[in-house]
């Protein structure tokens, strides 16, 4: 017996059983709108209240029977991986019932897996095959209009798949129709960081206001916290993937005065002050993203954190300061007290107009200072490394220059790539160089490079990653983004 006639015999005895049980599962996530994978819909009608897809299916053909029997035995030779004679099956389907029972994409998402199987064979083709899997999701989405699904893998693989396929703009309107259709308590795990790097470029492009990028974070973030919190199994691996990189990219929006409310920057930043009590860096960073969330003087974590930096970390150019003091000091006091008010950007304005006149014994402390505000406080990484630049020509013996530039490759992944990807790891290799260079040049900065090289190592990229790009470890390699450092190729 031909392989086309068992099939056949094996679709009509699925049918007459009326069960999909012979129906394998869809290749890539679950995608189903079907109330019963398993009861067959060649004979169901709507049920009250219930509305089918508007495009054709099983029901619409001229011969139902034969539809249905062309689906199962195309899914059949799918789930056997022949390719090429499912794809030939695939195509009756798609032609006459591309809505399938009317309840389900599953044609379409099989499609989409034909078609990324045939560019895996035939690279060169990758243009052409993508122009025809843009066309089966705008299909799909006006087929099913409710399901969600489809416009989010439409935008990833718009965002990953075949960049520069469609603008920022479309692909993010994508994510967030698709966030509209499944609601945030169902949201895609893989749309969740696409979005959230898409949602900070477009704000930072003036495309997004702050109302529009304070929806779409508030979805994000509550459906971060909802899966870390829910999620068991494999599921908690694939959700502490996606924590990895949105919650740092979404920091960019501590920058935006009243994006985020008081509560946030006490869950963000209190309890790392409380593990540091004594680290003045720590404090002065709690007490001024506190300030700038608008938390209320009268809290307890400010009045603690208020009292901590003044038995702990005054400055003597803060601490007096009277008639006497020189012009710098003066603006010293004056950029500390805006710090201390929540106004990062203006404190660092006069902490710069002092540095000329600072004296050669604390301009250091001042540079150092200046650059972890542009770090911490505004995101600025560039205007941070050329201050700790300017700190390690001030006091070449010292680590802590090098240390704060590493940090700052380290958090770059989400600005150089999609945050998980060989692009996002590769600043994993400059930081490094900085850690090592840190240690080498100041021994009391050992144990806490030690730490960081340790723990990012296994976030450099892969072997096989490194090898796919026709790369090779020990040779150069110029991480590019605002970076633009040369450095070495290494793996964990």
């Amino acid at each position: 017996m031909s392989i086309q006639l068992f099939l056949r015999s094996l679709a009509a005895s699925c049918l007459a059983a009326l069960v999909f049980s012979c129906t394998p599962k869809a290749a890539g996530p679950a995608t189903t709108n079907a109330k019963n994978p398993k009861t067959s819909t060649a004979s169901k009608p709507a049920m009250p209240g219930e509305e089918l897809s508007p495009c054709g299916k099983f029901t619409d053909a001229r011969n139902p029977d034969q539809a249905e029997t062309d689906y199962v035995i195309y899914r059949q030779l799918l789930k056997a991986k022949d390719m090429t004679l499912a794809m030939k099956e695939w195509r009756k389907v798609y032609a006459n019932s591309p809505a399938a029972d009317g309840r389900r994409s599953t044609v379409f998402t099989d499609g989409v897996a034909f078609y990324n199987d045939l560019i895996q064979q035939d690279p060169a083709k990758k243009e052409v095959y993508g122009d025809t899997l843009l066309t089966l999701y705008t299909k799909a989405r006006e087929c099913y209009p409710g399901n969600g699904y489809m416009a989010a893998i439409q935008a990833f693989d718009s965002y990953y798949t075949y960049p520069g396929s469609a603008t920022d703009e479309n692909i993010y309107s994508l994510f967030k129709e698709s966030i509209e259709l499944d609601g945030k308590d169902k949201l895609q795990y893989f749309v969740v960081n696409p979005t959230a790097g898409l949602t900070v470029k477009l704000h930072r492009e003036g495309k997004l206001t702050d109302a529009e990028a304070k929806t779409t974070v508030d979805n994000l973030r509550y459906r971060l916290a909802k899966a870390l919190k829910e999620c068991a199994g494999e599921d908690c691996a694939t959700w502490e993937k996606v924590n990895e990189y949105t919650p740092g990219a979404l920091k960019y929006f501590e920058t935006v005065k009243g994006f985020y409310d008081c509560q946030y920057f006490v869950d963000e930043y209190y309890q790392t002050y409380q593990d540091n009590p004594d680290d003045c860096d720590e404090i002065r960073t709690a007490y001024s993203r506190m300030k700038f969330g608008g938390c209320a003087e009268s809290s307890p974590e400010l009045q603690e954190l208020k009292q901590a930096f003044t038995s702990k970390c005054q400055e003597p150019e803060v601490a007096g300061g009277g008639g006497n003091a020189a012009p710098w000091q003066r603006l010293v006091k004056v950029a500390y007290q805006l710090y201390q008010d929540g106004k990062p950007r203006e404190a660092v304005k006069k902490f710069e107009e002092a540095m000329p006149d600072i004296p050669a014994d604390r301009k250091f402390t001042y540079q150092m200072l200046t650059a972890k505000i542009y770090y911490r406080d505004l995101r600025s990484f560039s205007q941070a490394r050329a201050w700790a630049r300017q700190a390690s020509s001030t006091d070449p013996s010292s680590g802590e220059p090098y240390m704060l530039i590493g940090t700052l490759y380290a958090s770059s992944g989400p600005l150089c790539g999609s945050g998980t990807g060989f692009n996002s790891q590769v600043v994993t290799w400059p930081a490094i160089d900085m850690w090592q260079r840190a240690k080498s040049l100041d021994e009391s900065v050992t144990s806490k490079a030690n730490k960081l090289i340790n723990t990012y190592t296994q976030y450099m990229p892969s072997r096989s990653d490194v090898f796919q790009r026709g790369l090779k470890e020990g040779e150069s390699f110029t991480v590019e983004c605002w970076i633009n450092e040369t450095t070495r190729i290494r793996t964990p």
